[in-house]
């Protein structure tokens, strides 16, 4: 691909090792900002919720979504790296139009209102923390993140993504702040009590649904393929194949660590509101500025600034995931020029995509739009987009027609398939208790 010989691609690998901690700092990328992504102020209010209605009973879900949950991401990966194409591009090139716009169209509606939903809470969040107009924060935040995402040069840009995930640790510090019996939390987690009764059934659906999202698959195949394009160090692996089993590896490595990272964080807010808000008596929280507000007078006013500067945290993170995701998959669907390291006049198209879908989601906060419903029907159509790309994903990944030699191992596929199946029965649940 870039016109080096076996010896000098091999003498690049050696030069990149670097000092061990410092490697596998470079080795985070795509898994890692995909994961923590998946935890945006809409995940936190789902699990705000989960955790004040249920206690800690819910807390067996986060155990039992990881590896499935960070199955449909390796495989997401592999394609991105394998193909050098995402998701959207991939579907283009192998299967017809009457599958792939679709897919896209759904997926764009999802982004946008989850966009809608998370920078109306990043506003309120503020407003809770400093007073002021919300709406002027959300129209900050929109412009903020569409800047950001235009005109920061791309290594640069990653490397706020990357470091813009500690502040998801805020939840950690919050639940060790609190009284939490912590043998409860083991118990449920290796013995759950299940049950299905309507809302627990709901309960896990919407964690579910939450926790594996389309756009997740889309943002981290895309990365994974714009990553092999701008390095002159990654080569395909049709011409290299001497660098997949240490690119496989990393794949592996970032993105089990970055989905143990986004579970972990969403259990440790399930523990919290369970540690305060359930056992105050308080079942129904709305969103996670809600979350936020009840555990001032029950936590003290440090845990509540803490929950509420990690919404804006998680936000200032998520929010460029999703128009990304979504600008990758229109572009790709289009054969437009994408790319975050392209300059703004290089792939016009695609960051006008990206700040059309931000502005639309800034403008649903000045509509008469109920956030609870936005939130609510942004889950069903993620659930509904979820199933058929992932069957679209795992015929994919086994296909040498379009992975090569480099088809997914038996062990992921089985993985893969499963997770395919536990969403089916995600949205039919979900469809089931509405």
């Amino acid at each position: 691909m870039h016109g080096k010989t076996t010896t000098a691609i091999k003498a690049d690998a050696k030069r990149s090792t670097g000092k061990p901690r410092w490697r596998v700092l470079r080795l985070l990328g795509p898994g890692l900002i995909t994961g923590a992504s998946d935890d945006d102020p809409s995940g936190i209010g789902t699990y705000s919720q989960v955790g004040a209605q249920f206690g800690y009973g819910m807390a067996w879900v986060m155990l039992f979504s990881y590896p499935l949950m960070a199955a449909i991401q390796e495989i997401s990966a592999r394609i991105g790296r394998v193909t050098g194409f995402g998701i959207a591009g991939n579907i283009r090139r192998h299967y017809p139009t009457w599958l792939l716009y679709p897919i896209v169209a759904l997926l764009l509606v999802a982004n946008i209102i989850n966009l809608g939903a998370d920078l109306g809470a990043m506003g309120d969040a503020v407003r809770m923390l400093i007073g002021g107009p919300p709406h002027l924060y959300v129209v900050l935040f929109g412009v903020f993140c569409v800047l950001l995402q235009t005109y920061v040069e791309y290594k640069r840009y990653v490397s706020i993504l990357k470091w813009s995930t500690l502040s998801l640790f805020a939840y950690v510090g919050t639940a060790l702040i609190v009284d939490v019996h912590w043998g409860a939390v083991a118990r449920n987690m290796l013995l759950p009590s299940l049950s299905f009764d309507n809302a627990y059934i709901t309960a896990i659906v919407a964690v579910m649904g939450t926790t594996i999202s389309p756009y997740l698959f889309f943002w981290q195949s895309s990365q994974e393929a714009e990553d092999e394009r701008i390095d002159p160090k990654a080569h395909s692996f049709a011409t290299a194949p001497a660098q997949a089993p240490s690119e496989l590896h990393r794949i592996r490595l970032d993105t089990y660590f970055g989905m143990g990272v986004s579970n972990l964080i969403a259990l440790f807010i399930i523990i919290t509101t369970a540690a305060t808000l359930h056992a105050a008596g308080i079942t129904n929280i709305r969103n996670s500025t809600e979350a936020a507000e009840a555990l001032r007078p029950l936590a003290g006013h440090f845990a509540f600034a803490l929950f509420g500067l990690g919404i804006v945290g998680t936000g200032l993170l998520a929010i460029p995931v999703l128009a990304g995701s979504a600008a990758y998959a229109v572009g790709e669907a289009r054969r437009w020029p994408t790319g975050l390291d392209r300059k703004p006049l290089e792939a016009k198209a695609f960051y006008v995509t990206i700040a059309i879908a931000t502005t639309i989601g800034v403008g649903m906060n000045f509509m008469a739009i109920d956030p609870i419903k936005a939130l609510f029907w942004s889950a069903v159509v993620n659930g509904v987009v979820a199933v058929p790309v992932m069957v679209v994903v795992m015929v994919m990944a086994v296909q040498p027609r379009v992975m090569g030699r480099f088809t997914i191992p038996r062990g992921l596929i089985g993985f893969g398939w499963l997770v395919t199946l536990v969403m089916a029965a995600t949205v039919i649940g979900m469809f089931g208790t509405f």
